[in-house]
């Protein structure tokens, strides 16, 4: 830390006039990687040794980091997972890396799953889990603690010449920080990886329990979600294929491609005027990690 930046001589933003950098937070740890290690951190640090009780689907990222954190810490994990029909299934490898690492796995309808953040919901699935005394991180990891641990994103991005930071998003967490830690003559645009136009609403709910308001100058563009979540088209594989082969960079297809997708089309488009210096924060690695193998829990 701070995690490299990058320049990316790119054709099809330097003929605009535009200069690519990327922010490699998919470097800062081989199993937290990029914004997970920043939004997991403070929860970490906040649970204070208690099983850690967290939600996602059965590919979510955030499970798997949740996990891998367990494990380096030697810290109880629960991943309470979309779907009950997937309890009597083999797990898939997103699931099967989860519980390799010490998670333990409960399965819950989708119903059950869309009220989980009611108070009579959650306390009824920590009664059925015994995990009643747990600490309770959201979907996605995003709270206020780990809004306040992605400020530190856009401070590393100071000082840079860096007019845009862009990334992907999914629950509006890294965002909220990111665009708090930035000079005031810098913007944040965040490129959402899911459809249904909710993450304004989220990112400012989230500024405004970490920081008491709305925080820096914040946009998003929700044109490149390609059909949703986990979801990923020929188009975006091949161009997350050639934009790896172009810079030496693993590619992650569900956030990362549609990110850097974006900024490709927004720079053909002419949406960045002449001399801006856009940085790409690349949020995670493709799964499995290359490399990646779990090691023994250390205390």
């Amino acid at each position: 830390m701070p995690s490299p930046l990058r320049e990316a001589v790119d054709e099809r933003f330097a003929r605009r006039g535009v200069r690519l950098l990327l922010k490699r937070d998919d470097l800062i740890h081989p199993d937290l990687v990029g914004n997970k290690w920043r939004k997991l951190t403070p929860n970490l640090a906040l649970a204070a040794g208690r099983t850690l009780v967290t939600f996602g689907g059965a590919y979510s990222n955030h499970l798997r980091a949740t996990a891998a954190a367990g494990r380096l810490l030697g810290l109880p994990t629960l991943g309470v997972v979309r779907g009950q029909e997937l309890a009597g299934r083999p797990l898939n490898p997103s699931l099967a890396r989860c519980a390799a690492d010490g998670m333990r796995l409960h399965f819950v309808d989708r119903s059950t799953y869309r009220r989980k953040a009611e108070p009579e919901t959650l306390a009824e699935i920590l009664r059925v889990t015994g995990a009643e005394d747990a600490y309770v991180v959201p979907e996605g990891g995003s709270n206020a603690p780990a809004v306040r641990g992605c400020r530190t994103l856009g401070e590393e991005l100071r000082g840079h010449g860096v007019d845009v930071a862009a990334l992907a998003c999914g629950t509006g967490g890294t965002l909220a920080g990111l665009a708090a830690g930035l000079a005031p003559d810098q913007r944040a645009l965040g490129v959402p990886v899911l459809r249904g136009g909710f993450l304004s609403t989220e990112t400012e709910s989230l500024q405004t329990a970490a920081f008491g308001g709305r925080r820096g100058t914040w946009s998003l563009d929700d044109r490149f979600t390609f059909g949703g979540y986990a979801r990923t088209t020929p188009e975006l594989d091949a161009f997350a294929e050639d934009f790896g082969q172009r810079h030496g960079l693993p590619v992650e297809r569900l956030y990362v491609a549609k990110m850097l997708y974006g900024l490709v089309a927004l720079a053909e488009e002419g949406a960045f005027p002449r001399g801006t210096t856009v940085a790409a924060v690349i949020t995670g690695a493709p799964f499995p990690a290359a490399g990646a193998a779990p090691q023994a829990a250390s205390r």
